[in-house]
């Protein structure tokens, strides 16, 4: 993982609410262990035409969304069953935030262990969020807080030590490696 400090971004607006995670990544493309490549599955069923080819209707699909890192979504997002591959598949395909006023618990943490942020706000920006797509935010982790055109800031909750892995790019087992020479020093006093 990469260390985040903000991410500063145009974002793509995806106006749904209750969008779970077989719509994030269809549960015909989770025979794999890697997240390479995932990002070409990104809402599968949404992105492409019966033929193949690509939905020009789809917000992801359309000019304006290239290069966007901030996904914003309706009420609920991530809701469904559990999988690590719907973050994988969003951050395979170059999104690092997703914005919602709720998220499903389990793909929340499933995010925060895999180096997406969720950042959650109130309803009345996130309506605002949805009514104008592709405006520039910045999402700082270090204050938690999501910057809005014209100067408004909102804060957004985000557990201490996930905002400190997601900032020293490390999961879980990179924490904890992070610890080796305490752990060994301990380890040498203990024996």
């Amino acid at each position: 993982m990469e260390p985040i400090q903000s991410i500063t971004s145009r974002t793509v607006v995806l106006p749904r609410t209750d969008i779970d995670t077989d719509q994030i990544i269809p549960a015909r493309f989770l025979r794999t262990t890697s997240r390479e490549g995932l990002g070409k599955q990104l809402f599968a069923d949404w992105r492409y035409l019966a033929d193949g080819s690509p939905n020009p209707d789809f917000e992801l699909n359309r000019p304006e969304a290239q290069g966007c890192k901030v996904l914003v979504g309706g009420r609920n997002f991530g809701c469904g069953s559990s999988r690590e591959h719907a973050p994988w598949a969003l951050l395979d395909h170059g999104i690092l935030a997703v914005i919602s006023s709720e998220f499903a618990d389990i793909f929340r943490s499933n995010a925060l262990k895999n180096g997406l942020v969720p950042v959650i706000v109130d309803d009345a920006t996130l309506q605002w969020l949805l009514a104008n797509p592709g405006v520039e935010v910045t999402i700082d982790l270090a204050t938690s807080t999501l910057r809005l055109p014209g100067g408004k800031s909102v804060t957004f909750p985000i557990e201490p030590f996930a905002r400190f892995c997601l900032m020293q790019g490390v999961d879980q087992l990179g924490y904890l490696l992070l610890k080796d020479a305490e752990i060994t020093a301990y380890e040498k006093q203990r024996a």
